[in-house]
C-alpha cells in the first residue's frame, strides 16, 4: 500500500503543479525582471505573410482585405495564400487579389497545412516571414509590432496575441476564452524569463533563413520555433501584435481540436528532443516540459490519482476520501454537462467540469493514437462542419 500511496501523491501533484505551480514560479522567477528582456526598436524589413487555407470562401476575402490595408510599407510586404486544393471557390476569390500583389499557391493532393506551408517557403526570399491562418483579422500595425523584436540577432521567432471576438458567447467561448487568457499569460512569462513555448499558427513571424523543411506529421507552430530554440535563439510573446478570430464555438469542435493538437505536438516534440535537454536549451527545457509534455500527460496522471485515492479511500484514509468523493462530484458534473443537448447553455458549475474532463479524455486519445504511430495530417476546421485544414 505503501507503493500505491507514493504513486498517489505524486500523480496528484503533479497536476497542481502544471496548472498552478508552474505559473507561480515562472511569475518568481520573472519578478523584477524588466518587461522586455530584449532588444526591441523600430524597422522595416522585408516580409512575406504567409496565409493557410482550405475551403475558407467565408473568410478569404475579409482576410485578404484586412492584409493588403496593414499599416507596413507595401514595398516591403508580399502576401502569399497557399490554398490546400481549396474546391469552394477559395481559389478564384485570391484571385481578384492579384493586382494587389497577391500570390497563390495551390498544392494538389490533400496533404495538410504543414506541407503547404514547405511548398510555400520555396518562394520566400524576405527576410522575414509571418505565418497566419484565413480567419485571422490583424490589427494594422500587428507586422510592424512583430518585427520590431527582430532588432535583437538574438531573437529567432515572435508570437503575436490571438485574441477572440466572441469570448462571451456561449459556454464554450466563454470556456475556451479563460482558458486562453490563462495562456497568454504564461507566454508573457516565459518569453521574459527565456523563450515562449511554442508559436501560434494564427500570427507568428521567424527569421526566414531559420526555416527549414518540416515533415508532413509536424505541427508547423509548435517543431517550427522547437527547431529555431534548438539552434540558439529566443523566442518572444509579442502582446502588443493582435490578431482577432471566433472561437470555435462548440465543445465538440474544441475538444476534437485539442486531440489534434496534442497527438501532432507530442510527435514533434520527440523530434526536437534537444529542447527538452537543459544543457543544450537553459531553462528553456524546463519550460517546454512543463508547459506542454507534462500538461499533455494529466490525463494519466490524473487515472493513476482516482484510481489511487480510491483504494486508499478503502483503507480510511480521510484526505483520499474526500479527492474520491471530489473526482465522483467532477464526473457527475461532466456525464451531466455531456447528456445536455445544448452545451452553449450549460451553466458555469456544468461546463466547466465538463470542459476540463473532456478536454483530458480527447487529449489521453491523441497520446494514444501517437503512441501506435497515428498522426493526423488534415482535418475538419473547428470553425465549419466539412471543412478540412
Amino acid at each position: 500500500m505503501t507503493f500505491v500511496l507514493v504513486v498517489t501523491v505524486i500523480s496528484l501533484l503533479i497536476p497542481v503543479y502544471v496548472y498552478f505551480g508552474y505559473p507561480a514560479l515562472l511569475w518568481l522567477f520573472t519578478r523584477g525582471k524588466p518587461a522586455i528582456t530584449h532588444l526591441r526598436e523600430e524597422s522595416f524589413p522585408s516580409v512575406a505573410l504567409v496565409i493557410s487555407c482550405f475551403n475558407e470562401a467565408d473568410v478569404i476575402r475579409e482576410k485578404l482585405h484586412n492584409a493588403v490595408e496593414l499599416d507596413y510599407p507595401k514595398e516591403r510586404l508580399r502576401i502569399i495564400v497557399v490554398s490546400d486544393g481549396s474546391d469552394d471557390g477559395t481559389d478564384d476569390m485570391v484571385r481578384e487579389f492579384s493586382d494587389n500583389g497577391v500570390l497563390l499557391i495551390r498544392q494538389e493532393g490533400r496533404l495538410g497545412k504543414t506541407m503547404g506551408i514547405n511548398l510555400a517557403m520555396e518562394q520566400v526570399s524576405e527576410q522575414v516571414t509571418v505565418f497566419s491562418d484565413a480567419n485571422a483579422m490583424y490589427a494594422p500595425d500587428a507586422i510592424s509590432k512583430l518585427v520590431r523584436n527582430l532588432a535583437d540577432p538574438h531573437v529567432g521567432y515572435v508570437v503575436g496575441a490571438a485574441l477572440y471576438t466572441d469570448g462571451d458567447r456561449g459556454a464554450s467561448a466563454k470556456n475556451e476564452n479563460l482558458y486562453w487568457r490563462y495562456e497568454l499569460a504564461i507566454k508573457s512569462m516565459e518569453s521574459r524569463l527565456h523563450s515562449v513555448v511554442g508559436g501560434d499558427g494564427a500570427i507568428y513571424a521567424i527569421r526566414t533563413e531559420l526555416w527549414e523543411p518540416l515533415q508532413q506529421q509536424d505541427i508547423n507552430d509548435f517543431v517550427n520555433p522547437l527547431q529555431i530554440v534548438a539552434k540558439g535563439y529566443r523566442g518572444i510573446f509579442e502582446a502588443e501584435a493582435n490578431c482577432f478570430e471566433e472561437t470555435a464555438g462548440d465543445f465538440g469542435r474544441e475538444i476534437a481540436r485539442k486531440e489534434r493538437i496534442v497527438n501532432r505536438s507530442i510527435r514533434g516534440l520527440m523530434r526536437v528532443k534537444a529542447t527538452m535537454n537543459p544543457a543544450d536549451v537553459g531553462v528553456f527545457a524546463w519550460q517546454v516540459i512543463s508547459h506542454k509534455l507534462l500538461r499533455w500527460l494529466i490525463p494519466l496522471f490524473l487515472a493513476l490519482a482516482v484510481i489511487g485515492s480510491a483504494l486508499l479511500a478503502t483503507q480510511h484514509f480521510l484526505f483520499f476520501q474526500l479527492v474520491t468523493f471530489a473526482a465522483l462530484l467532477l464526473l457527475a458534473l461532466a456525464a451531466t454537462g455531456y447528456f445536455v443537448q445544448d452545451k452553449n447553455a450549460l451553466p458555469v458549475l456544468v461546463s466547466v467540469p465538463y470542459y476540463f474532463v473532456m478536454v483530458n479524455l480527447f487529449s489521453l486519445k491523441g497520446i494514444l493514437r501517437a503512441l501506435r504511430g497515428e498522426t493526423q495530417v488534415t482535418w475538419s476546421s473547428a470553425r465549419s462542419g466539412p471543412g478540412q485544414r
